[in-house]
């Protein structure tokens, strides 16, 4: 039979409950977690919270480092106003992640430099333009010497078709666009793929000062130094990204711009991707990455250089060693224009004769 529970007798305001009150409850029911407080009822001081106290310790921390890592804003932080060890180290990754799809991307801004590349097909040397078309690029040299007439005829050839063929023009696009945007998923995806960890007393690169409480004041801050492993908790979503699972190495970011200046990355353990299916990625490998400042605002990627032992498809094994040079020295700004406008000032360009 049902039994209605008593009704706690009121009490004046400020007067302290009798151990009968406090041992009386209140509702049949346990309180329901979803529904908030009043703001009007005072939370009684003689009750401790312990369920709250408990999870605490676990809680604050993260609950910390989630909000300084979202409260930096890009480039807004410099060790003259936050010193760079009480920062979590993912905390520059994620910055550097964000500054590095503008590196890719560069949006409003546009420059024409020589493109250097050597790999198993040999030394080619390009007079590269960036439009917001796209990049257009005229082959100046090869193997270190100027090309030979057929081969200038031939190249000619090539870039007058794209003037001619919009839809050959636009297969060239699709195809870097795509590349473009593999490389804005991957660094994205870097800083949950990655433990980081500011490494050993900070190694810096030549010509950039060390990071010493006794070093001598300079213009240029000591990088900030990082190393990572593969996060054993993370699950690639992509296939390009299960790459990511053998990749472990050092990066060395400059603190003013939280911009990346140096990537050294090592295959330390095997990679399958799609189940070994479509490639096996060998350990030993190593890719090295270097970026500079092409004035102003605008970053750009300056060296190169990639070693993988890779075997495509089950069946054939290929070593690959790509290198590419875009010294910042032979940067220069250029107006946006058409891909056809490149084309034509490419074409009009006498090429080098050394």
């Amino acid at each position: 039979m049902h039994r209605p529970q008593a009704m706690p007798s009121a009490r004046p305001a400020g007067v302290a409950p009798t151990r009968a009150q406090e041992a009386t409850p209140h509702r049949i029911q346990a309180p329901r977690p979803w529904v908030q407080p009043r703001p009007w009822v005072q939370p009684r001081p003689w009750v401790q919270p312990r369920r709250w106290v408990a999870r605490r310790p676990r809680i604050l921390p993260l609950a910390c480092a989630a909000l300084l890592a979202a409260s930096l804003p890009l480039g807004a932080a410099t060790p003259d106003t936050v010193s760079t060890a009480s920062l979590p180290a993912r905390a520059w990754a994620v910055d550097c992640a964000k500054n590095e799809v503008l590196v890719i991307q560069h949006p409003d801004s546009y420059l024409r430099y020589r493109l250097h590349e050597v790999s198993d097909k040999g030394e080619q040397l390009r007079d590269q333009i960036e439009t917001p078309d796209g990049s257009v690029a005229r082959l100046i040299e090869r193997d270190g010497r100027p090309l030979t007439p057929d081969e200038d005829a031939a190249e000619r050839d090539r870039l007058n078709n794209l003037l001619t063929s919009p839809a050959t023009f636009a297969h060239h696009i699709k195809n870097e666009q795509a590349n473009k945007k593999m490389g804005i998923d991957l660094l994205q995806l870097m800083p949950d793929a990655m433990l980081w960890s500011y490494a050993p007393n900070q190694p810096q690169l030549p010509g950039q000062p060390p990071n010493r409480p006794d070093a001598q004041p300079s213009d240029a801050p000591p990088l900030v130094v990082l190393d990572f492993k593969p996060n054993p908790k993370w699950s690639p979503p992509t296939m390009p990204s299960e790459a990511l699972t053998g990749l472990e190495g050092r990066v060395w970011i400059d603190p003013r711009t939280r911009r990346m200046v140096r990537l050294e990355g090592d295959i330390f353990q095997p990679v399958n991707v799609g189940l070994g299916m479509l490639g096996h990625l060998y350990p030993g490998g190593k890719v090295l990455l270097e970026q500079a400042n092409a004035g102003g605002q605008r970053w750009i990627v300056e060296h190169i250089d990639m070693q993988f032992a890779l075997r495509v498809l089950m069946v054939k094994t290929v070593k690959l060693h790509t290198r590419y040079d875009a010294p910042p020295a032979n940067f220069q700004p250029v107006p946006p224009m058409t891909y056809q406008q490149a084309i034509k000032t490419l074409l009009d360009t006498p090429l080098p004769t050394h």
